[in-house]
């Protein structure tokens, strides 16, 4: 504890973030609430949005400490947490750190790795299952189109999607990505936006139409999208990728399009849906374990990596869950 740094911001980004917006301090520890030391920081785009000062769960000021959701160690007993518990909640990116004991959450010894808790079986993968159980609801040969489809909540969506008997399709934007996609995580269909045109692609990959669309990242890619459905189409919003590192938002959709295809569109919280955490580990696990799920982690190593691992997820260079390994 001689040496309990913590990440916070600097100045506020303009446009992508950079390394130099943030800087590492010493940290106090407070004297109330459980002993944890950090072991994994979740690295999410909706931070982007809190340093700007808008995002609907609180803005991050400059001088204030970094924080999100993370997987901690109980480091002595107290408020029913054992010594060496994992446990999952939210609290600042540094070391060693007191946090109320209502917000942890103890982590089964049976989410292996424990990175998961912060991945496909945890935030993530909440927020995938919600929205493919609750908003899109897949049936037989339908049609799904998912965005940022890589990343840890697109690559559940599609493959909860897939395993319920849709024809998924996903959207990245790399080879590397597209072909684990394809080969690894099982879609029947992948876009590579980077390489091809977005609008040709999936005229071809969907001639009759999206009867589903999740979207990550908003912007054009929400208009292509919108621009394919079908009659009676679920869509669920749930990011804004593409207007995260702006200071204005892009026009939206033609409303018209909606009205056109009869769809249904639904904005996603995944504090909306704690309910369904139990179901979705359970069956994400069962997924994983019986081999008919893929996941991936992209992981920084060491406190002092953090900033520039989440100046890297903003500009769409990680692969699969960001995280870093704070050792």
């Amino acid at each position: 504890m001689n040496e309990n740094l913590c990440v916070t911001l600097k100045r506020r980004p303009e446009g992508n973030p950079v390394a130099e917006d943030f800087e590492l301090r010493q940290a106090d520890v407070l004297s109330e609430g459980v002993l944890c030391r950090a072991r994994y920081i979740s690295l999410d785009p909706y931070i982007r949005g809190r340093l700007s000062g808008r995002h609907l769960s609180g803005p991050i000021a400059p001088g204030e400490a970094l924080n999100s959701e993370m997987l901690f160690e109980v480091l002595e007993p107290s408020n029913g947490f054992g010594e060496g518990d994992l446990v999952r909640g939210f609290g600042p990116w540094q070391h060693v750190v007191r946090l109320p004991a209502p917000g942890l959450q103890r982590i089964s010894e049976k989410i292996a790795p424990p990175s998961l808790a912060l991945g496909v079986l945890g935030m993530p993968g909440l927020t995938a299952f919600a929205g493919v159980r609750r908003l899109l609801k897949p049936k037989n040969e339908e049609v799904l189109l998912v965005s940022a489809a890589a990343g840890p909540v697109g690559a559940t969506v599609a493959q909860l999607a897939r395993l319920a008997g849709a024809r998924s399709i996903g959207i990245a934007g790399s080879e590397e990505k597209c072909g684990w996609l394809r080969q690894s995580a099982g879609l029947d269909a992948v876009i590579n936006y980077r390489r091809e045109d977005l609008r040709e692609a999936l005229d071809r990959e969907c001639p009759n139409g999206l009867n589903m669309y999740f979207d990550n990242v908003g912007g054009d890619v929400l208009q292509a999208a919108m621009e394919r459905l079908a009659i009676g189409a679920r869509v669920a919003l749930c990011g804004l990728m593409a207007q995260y590192n702006s200071d204005a938002p892009p026009p939206g959709p033609n409303p018209g399009l909606i009205i056109k295809a009869r769809a249904s569109v639904h904005g996603l919280v995944v504090y909306d849906h704690e309910d369904l955490r139990s179901d979705m580990e359970t069956q994400v696990s069962q997924a994983i374990a019986d081999g008919d799920f893929s996941y991936k982690e992209d992981v920084s190593e060491g406190l002092e990596s953090a900033p520039e691992g989440f100046c890297r997820l903003m500009r769409g260079e990680n692969f699969g869950k960001a995280l870093v390994n704070v050792g």
